[in-house]
């Protein structure tokens, strides 16, 4: 039998809170009356796009930098990502000193390369359609020593990116709310399990579910089998961010017992959910940060009743892109 995968504890996930407070935005928990309308429910905004770097990675990456022994931190560290990872890794390994080289896709989101590239990060450019990205790593992390950073199969990155639940929890707990779900973005887990783990610490009724692009829905697939198995994949998804066809070891080890399940969103339901953001609650969101966003305008979350909370996981995209998706859909 396979070892079992490593998995954090709640306590892990309070120690990431505290290591990395000083450094991390406690993003906002909002309503706005456009969407509660529009619904016809409480929804609550947890707004990790106003993170630093734009997204939710930075807390997962700076709580596994910040715990690399010192003789190790002058060999620097190592990721692979399409982007909102790399920022979260070159700023995380700025704050603390090291060197970061990173992975990405040449056809990765612009304003993602730019701004890796900003953070101080070199980079190392793939073909996505024909270059393998973790052997690209490996082979470099053989040569410089440095320490891999994952996107998502890392218990202390799951850990890091599991304090938004604690925020969540916290925050609508002082404001007097039930939540009875949380509706996240899904690629790998990392940040679903993560929360998930949070949420069970501290507030049992609450259900977690995971949202994925259609045919990338690995982890909703993985829970309706019960065990690890990979979504068809195909044309790529306008959710450039929550691509991976199957969700990691350690995420999925938590998944299957905490997640109370999971949904899909088309590309036009997402394209729905970046114009409505942008035009109606006047947030920038990309399309992978705006998958729970789909998942409630499109009526998937009927398996709750009272009020929920959702994930903007993320800003970070091209100007195109958020034109695009307000031109197709000019009145959402």
């Amino acid at each position: 039998m396979p070892a079992a995968p490593p998995v954090p504890s709640f306590a892990d996930i309070e120690a990431a809170a505290k290591r990395i407070a000083p450094f991390a935005v406690a993003t906002p928990l909002l309503e706005h009356p456009a969407l509660n309308e529009r619904v016809g429910r409480r929804v609550l905004l947890k707004l990790e796009n106003l993170q630093r770097t734009g997204s939710f990675k930075f807390r997962g990456a700076f709580n596994r930098i910040a715990l690399i022994p010192e003789a190790d931190r002058a060999k620097g560290v190592l990721a692979f990502s399409s982007g909102n990872h790399a920022q979260g890794v070159a700023a995380a390994a700025r704050l603390l000193g090291l060197n970061a080289t990173i992975v990405m896709p040449s056809d990765a989101p612009r304003a993602k390369i730019e701004g890796t590239r900003k953070l101080g990060a070199a980079i190392v450019e793939y073909d996505r359609a024909k270059d393998d990205r973790e052997a690209i790593a490996a082979r470099l992390q053989a040569e410089t020593g440095a320490t891999l950073v994952k996107p998502f199969d890392d218990p202390f990155v799951v850990a890091g990116q599991g304090t938004i639940g604690l925020e969540i929890a916290q925050t609508a707990a002082a404001r007097g709310i039930s939540l009875d779900g949380v509706f996240v973005p899904c690629s790998g887990g990392g940040l679903v399990s993560g929360i998930a783990l949070a949420i069970a610490g501290t507030s049992r009724r609450t259900k977690v579910y995971s949202v994925e692009p259609q045919n990338f829905e690995g982890m909703k697939r993985s829970l309706e089998c019960g065990e690890r198995t990979a979504a068809p994949g195909g044309k790529m998804s306008m959710a450039d961010a929550l691509m991976s066809p199957v969700p990691g070891h350690t995420p999925f080890a938590i998944a299957k017992e905490r997640l109370a399940g999971g949904v899909s969103v088309s590309d036009a339901e997402l394209a729905h959910a970046v114009s409505f953001a942008f035009r109606r609650l006047k947030i920038v969101a990309e399309p992978g940060g705006a998958a729970g966003l789909a998942a409630v305008l499109a009526g998937k979350t009927v398996k709750t009743n009272g009020a929920i909370a959702l994930v903007i996981s993320g800003g970070n995209c091209d100007p195109e892109t958020v034109a695009s998706c307000c031109a197709q859909v000019p009145d959402p």
